[in-house]
């Protein structure tokens, strides 16, 4: 979680080595965004504030050999309006 200008940014990180089963961007599939989801509803709860606005980061991290590459999508889904 990231907060920059009343912005909090909840940020998944996936890593994969190769992309044979898809790459580590796409592994933030429907599921997993439902568990982020949950997640975040549980720390606005407890911790946001009302002129807060939220959005989720996916950072995925491709491990090919000895090269590294790295996709950031800002802003890669949204909060649903209701738990």
């Amino acid at each position: 979680m990231v907060e920059r200008d009343g912005t909090v940014v909840f940020v998944e990180v996936k890593a994969r080595r190769g992309a044979e089963f898809g790459g580590p961007v796409q592994a933030v599939n429907y599921r997993k965004r439902k568990q982020l989801e949950r997640s975040a509803y549980v720390w606005i709860d407890r911790h946001g504030r009302e002129a807060e606005s939220y959005r989720f980061d996916v950072i995925g991290v491709l491990l090919d050999g000895a090269e590294v590459r790295i996709c950031h999508v800002e802003n890669a889904f949204s909060l649903a309006s209701s738990a």
